[in-house]
């Protein structure tokens, strides 16, 4: 792992002759910054002053061979410490407001001299060295600010009237830097840190106060102001070796009129006031643009009047029952131990499948009579209507239970012949009116088409071909012959699923399986070979349905992964026919399960324990991408199994795809590597000397020798 470097860099840390400002200054230095450590050096209170504090952790990081000087100024007086850092090191690049004083007393009892003081060390301290930083920050296009808050701040605490409304005050004057800022590249955030210190001395239990070493928090700080960390604007608390994010929230609030011209009553505040104060809906906004926005449509809520209904917006109401009514009928199981996050709902982890988010638009699109006029001079019902093709988008993860509001609109209307294509666009909004997921659902009606209409559409997400490749990873699933029984439960009560008499008359010799059914069953087989398993990193997916599946029938999903987008193609084991076709699925972010879940179907390659050390290859190149520099070649690998051929991988050193299979078309191979499933593994674990295994004909090498002696940083440390 890369050491963290600040190389050049020059920081002024306030407070640092002890404690936190101490341990922020030493790993600074120790990471190769210069550091103004300043420090008045006075008590607690903020009486007195020494140049012993600042002198002692100058000599300590000086000591160490590294760069520092003392400032003894009073924070206050902010452009004398960004002159000392000028003076000695010609650039000031990060700062650290980190001093602080403390003079409890409770509210009734506080002095304007006990106000003013707190606040001149923490609030009016923190905006005079920043300021003073600032047009040095702007001229270079870059700087990093901390200012450091406490709980006290966010929560209130007795007797630190004084302290709690300076730390706040922090947390506001950071998010205006953060914004001003952006444009010169300077990034500020708020550090609530709780940790032994002299002002919490005598405040915490003594047992507590041993564990809050401040050394824990300093390289939480230390990265937020690192060149390569985006975030700005945050609030970051640390205690004890852990660390979180903190953000204001609101409730989705409540009409306290309806028309513009009522007027609001106490009354009327009242009779609202459980659900004007309920927050198990609340949401962030990121800017105060947004609250604007989201006042402005209110008013015009209010203006408009109460609205006559519209067939196009459904109510979609559901509970955790329904959330694990859903994986079940995707095929989630109690033996599988990371489905029981979607399977129970005390787990810490319980959350709702994304695919779930396609039934609010399918409800909408069944029990909408307009879209049965959406072809022109055409009649057509249930039995006619085939689920073509289905595009879900996921702006914000899927609530355990919600009551979502769905707008569904006839986007574009095909003939295509003998038969039509219906597109249907919907949009799904949470209780606050926030956007949770965009869908697009293509229609293919029989029987239906001739009518004199275009036959292509520019509105449709396209499917996409599947990269031309043996698969990355296949797995297989065998479906319940009660599968459709159960899945039809979730709201998809069509009888082609359940009636055989209704099934035969559609064409079919028995009922079959939803194909969202199958797409649940696929996606799932997708999360947990890319995401961990983690449903919060799906984003989008798009898919076909090309043939039905009958309950009972083993489905195999094969995928192929192109950076965070996994192409699938889902095909009926029994049958080698293709259910789902020009399929992929893109992630938030790439994961890999601890223990590969590789199910193979048969006719596929076999799961060797290798597959790991490959899976571990494509994880080391995605976490540091200068690996590509250092080796950059192109990789066939020829696993054996008992003398014979078992699997193929190929490591494309160049662009950083690791995948199973011969090279993409136009690749040429560098280097060809034979060698036997267990050496492999021992290779990758150091058990195996390389080049031992090639003088003793273990590993074979085609092709350029020298370049495959590069690898050994790569597959020793792959994760198995």
């Amino acid at each position: 792992m890369d050491n963290l470097r600040f190389d050049g860099r020059v920081v002024i840390v306030t407070g640092a002759g002890a404690g936190l400002g101490k341990a922020y200054a030493l790993l600074f230095a120790e990471r190769g910054a210069s550091v103004v450590v300043n420090d008045l050096g006075g008590s607690r209170s903020g009486d007195g002053s020494s140049s012993k504090a600042a002198d002692a952790v100058v000599a300590e990081i000086r000591a160490k061979g590294g760069k520092a000087v003392p400032n003894y100024d009073s924070v206050v007086d902010g452009d004398k410490l960004v002159q000392t850092a000028l003076d000695n090191f010609g650039r000031i690049d990060i700062v650290v407001n980190n001093a602080g004083i403390l003079r409890d007393k409770s509210f009734a009892r506080i002095s304007e001299s006990d106000w003013n003081l707190v606040h001149d060390v923490h609030l009016k301290g923190a905006f005079k060295v920043t300021q003073a930083a600032w047009p040095h920050f702007r001229k270079q296009n870059y700087g990093r600010v901390i200012v450091t808050s406490s709980n006290s701040g966010l929560y209130g605490n007795f007797g630190q009237a004084n302290y709690s409304a300076a730390k706040l005050g922090l947390v506001g004057l950071c998010n205006t830097m953060a914004i001003e800022g952006r444009k010169n590249n300077i990034n500020c955030n708020v550090i609530v840190p709780t940790a032994a210190s002299r002002l919490t001395e005598d405040i915490l239990p003594p047992d507590f106060f041993a564990e809050l070493k401040p050394e824990l928090i300093a390289p939480v700080v230390v990265w937020l102001c690192h060149e390569n960390c985006e975030e700005n604007g945050s609030i970051i608390e640390s205690a004890a070796g852990w660390a979180t994010k903190c953000h204001l929230v609101r409730g989705s609030g409540i009409l306290l009129r309806h028309k513009i011209t009522d007027m609001v009553s106490p009354e009327n505040v009242r009779d609202v006031w459980s659900k004007l104060t309920d927050m198990s809906q609340a949401s962030r906004l990121n800017s105060i643009e947004e609250a604007s926005s989201t006042l402005l449509g209110v008013i015009d809520e209010i203006k408009s009047g109460p609205q006559t209904k519209n067939e196009n917006i459904s109510v979609f109401d559901y509970t955790f029952v329904d959330s694990i009514l859903y994986a079940i009928g995707v095929g989630a199981n109690v033996r599988e131990e990371s489905d029981l996050q979607y399977l129970y709902e005390s787990h810490e982890n319980f959350s709702t499948l994304p695919t779930y988010a396609i039934l609010p638009s399918l409800m909408a699109t069944m029990q909408n009579s307009s879209i049965t006029n959406a072809i022109p001079g055409k009649e057509f019902d249930l039995s006619q209507v085939l689920h073509g093709e289905q595009y879900l988008e996921l702006h914000k993860p899927l609530p355990t239970e919600a009551v979502l509001t769905t707008e569904i609109f006839v986007s574009d209307v095909l003939d295509k012949g003998n038969n039509a294509v219906i597109v249907v666009d919907g949009k799904t909004y949470n209780e606050s009116g926030e956007l949770i997921a965009t869908s697009q659902i293509c229609s293919f009606v029989l029987s239906a088409g001739g009518f004199g209409g275009k036959r292509f559409s520019n509105v449709i997400v396209p499917v996409l071909a599947k990269p031309n490749r043996s698969p990355d990873s296949t797995v297989k699933e065998k479906t319940s012959v009660n599968q459709a029984a159960i899945y039809r439960l979730t709201g998809d009560l069509n009888p082609l699923h359940i009636d055989p008499s209704f099934a035969m008359a559609a064409g079919y010799k028995v009922p079959i399986l939803h194909g969202l059914a199958t797409l649940g069953m696929s996606v799932r087989h997708i999360l947990k070979q890319y995401a961990n398993n983690d449903s919060k990193l799906f984003k989008s997916l798009k898919v076909r349905f090309s043939k039905p599946v009958v309950p009972g029938q083993t489905l195999c999903t094969s995928m192929w992964r192109e950076e965070n987008r996994i192409h699938f193609t889902t095909t009926v084991l029994e049958t080698n026919t293709i259910v789902l076709s020009g399929a992929y699925m893109e992630l938030h972010e790439v994961k890999f399960p601890s223990k590969p879940h590789m199910i193979l179907c048969s006719g596929e390659v076999e799961e060797l324990p290798s597959d790991a050390v490959f899976q571990g290859m494509q994880e080391r190149i995605d976490s540091n991408k200068s690996l590509l520099k250092s080796i950059n070649g192109i990789f066939l690998y020829h696993i054996t199994k008992n003398g014979k051929v078992a699997s193929t991988w190929t490591a494309d050193l160049k662009t950083g795809k690791v995948y199973r299979g011969e090279p993409e078309k136009g690749l040429k191979v560098d280097t060809t590597l034979t060698i036997s499933d267990s050496d492999m593994i021992d290779l990758a674990l150091g058990k195996l000397n390389p080049q031992m295994a090639f003088m003793k004909g273990k590993l074979k090498i085609k092709g350029n020798i020298m370049l495959a002696q590069k690898l050994k940083a790569l597959n020793t440390e792959s994760k198995l």
